[in-house]
This record gives structure tokens, C-alpha cells and sequence, in this order.
């Protein structure tokens, strides 16, 4: 069966000050995407969805696009502020899209089968791509996903807080998920959940979520629906926040709809939160480079 990589690409990346999606990494102006895909291919995906704001669709095109159309089927996806299912009015208050549940919405009309969701300004590894694609390949229940976790410890920033989901597991099942910032102390790191709640500690290997998720097709349904009572909330509730896909597959989880696996990785991952991120991002691409995981010119 077909297996799709939908990469949400449409953040504009304050923090980084900039289109960090697009800024070179690679010794021949290869971006974080270019190595997602070049790994997702390999690992049996044959498609990619990039879920873009229109109004990039041009330097995609120009930069992603020519470069891997041929050698994997390639469409785009746009998403809209006004792309949504009730209270339109509310749209002309909004300056950035409503979140990563509408993101992967935005992919389902060209998603035929199982899918895979990535943020485009993470470099997960090969490994990362092969647990999921091995998953999708032996898993046939259509409630059952999974997420492929790294330890906390790989994923952090040395220059300021991450967001992250927290993964409490049992045996190899992911019981909840706690969307939270995350700042490394001396020998633990604290999480802050974003729902406000009281801030917990968490040890250095504890397993979290980086927003790449194995899924079934069906799990749009379980979107549409999150989406819908997203916005049957106060509007001053729904334009101070943002339908997270987290938070969708929390609540499955705790309604016993779904069962979410535990699936860790051995890749490391890269990601660029900040500015001061992408000199060190460099320079690990590079020794992956000298190791062999990657050629030179991707």
C-alpha cells in the first residue's frame, strides 16, 4: 500500500527570525527537507505532501520542488486562515494559521492510504523513517498508530526552551501525552505543560514526541471531528490557541478509541528552534556526512 509523507511546512519560524524551512544545511544548499524526503523515499514512501501557506508556493517550487520531483510523486497543500469548519468571522482576527490538527487536514484529499507526519524544520534520521514505514507495513488496524520518540536529551536547544510532548509509556503503548516547554537544568530538565498545569521534572532520556506520527487513514475522521469542537468554544478561547495533533491523539488515547505504540528511534535529532541552532546543525550534517550516512551531494 501507498505510504505518504505529509510535511507541515507552513510555520513562518519566529523564533529562528526567519523561513527556516528553507535556510541551507547541507554542503550543496541542501535544506532540512531535501534530507527528510531523501530519507523517507529510501525507507519505501512514494509521495509527499508539503502543507505550504499559498503564498509560498513559488519559492517551493523554485527550491524544494525541482529538486525531488521525478524522484518521488510530489504535491502541494495549502493551508488557509479561512479554511475552516464554523465561525468564519473569526478569520479576520487571526494572524497565523489554527494549528497542527489543520495542518494534516489540509493533506486528506491527496493522502490515499497510510501517512507519516513530520514538522518540516526537524532532521529526523533514517532510522527515524524506517521504524515508521516498518510500522505501517506490519500494523493493519485502523486504531492502532504510533510515534516514533527520541530521549528528551537529543532533541534539546542549547540556547533556550523546546516544545515537546511528553510520552508516558507502558510496555511499548504511549498512555498519555503532555504538550509542554521544556528547559534543561542541572542533571534533569523541566517540562511546563501548555496547558498550564503544574510543571514537572523529567530525567534526560525520558521519551518524547516530536510531531512524527505513524497513522492510519481513518484518523482524519477523528481530525474533523477534534476540528469541529475546536471551534464550538468561546471565540476568545479558540483565537488565543491552536488545534494541536497532539492533543487529538491525547484525547483518543484517554477514550480508548485508539492506541497509540511507543516506537523509539536511534537517530539524533536535529532541529533549528533558534537562530544560534544552524552552526551546530551544520556541522552534525556534515560528520554524517563523513560517516558515510549520507553523500555529499544529496
Amino acid at each position: 500500500m501507498e505510504k505518504t509523507l505529509v510535511v507541515m511546512a507552513a510555520g513562518m519560524g519566529s523564533r529562528f527570525g526567519g523561513l527556516k524551512q528553507i535556510e541551507p544545511v547541507g554542503p550543496n544548499g541542501e535544506f532540512i527537507i531535501d534530507y527528510s524526503v531523501y530519507d523517507a523515499n529510501r525507507a519505501g514512501f512514494t509521495k509527499v505532501v508539503f502543507v505550504i501557506k499559498k503564498e509560498l508556493e513559488a519559492v517551493f517550487k523554485e527550491t524544494i520542488g525541482k529538486r525531488i520531483e521525478g524522484k518521488i510523486d510530489v504535491v502541494y497543500a495549502y493551508q488557509d486562515i479561512y479554511d475552516i469548519p464554523s465561525k468564519e468571522y473569526l478569520a479576520e482576527k487571526r494572524v497565523k494559521p489554527w494549528g497542527t490538527v489543520q495542518a494534516v487536514l489540509c493533506a486528506k484529499d491527496y493522502v490515499d492510504g497510510d501517512f507519516v507526519v513530520i514538522n518540516a524544520d526537524d532532521f529526523y534520521g533514517y532510522d527515524t523513517f524506517l521504524k515508521a514505514a516498518e510500522f505501517l507495513d506490519s500494523n493493519h488496524d485502523e486504531n492502532v498508530y504510533a510515534s516514533i520518540t527520541f530521549p528528551y536529551i537529543k532533541t534539546a536547544s542549547s540556547f533556550g526552551s523546546v516544545k515537546r510532548a511528553v510520552c508516558f509509556t507502558q510496555n511499548d503503548v504511549i498512555q498519555k501525552l503532555v504538550e509542554s516547554s521544556i528547559t534543561t537544568e542541572d542533571g534533569y530538565a523541566l517540562a511546563s505543560p501548555l496547558d498550564g498545569s503544574k510543571p514537572f521534572k523529567i530525567d534526560f532520556n525520558q521519551s518524547v514526541s516530536m510531531n512524527i506520527f505513524a497513522f492510519k487513514h481513518h484518523f482524519f475522521t477523528y481530525l474533523e471531528e477534534y476540528f469541529q469542537q475546536f471551534f464550538e468554544q468561546y471565540d476568545n478561547i479558540i483565537l488565543n490557541s491552536e488545534a494541536l495533533l497532539p492533543d487529538v491523539v491525547e484525547k483518543k488515547i484517554e477514550s480508548h478509541e485508539i492506541i497509540l505504540k511507543n516506537v523509539p528511534t536511534n537517530s539524533s535529532l536535529y532541529g533549528i528552534t533558534y537562530k544560534e541552532d544552524l552552526e551546530g546543525f551544520t556541522q552534525a550534517v556534515q560528520e554524517l556526512i563523513r560517516k558515510g550516512d549520507y553523500p555529499n551531494k544529496l
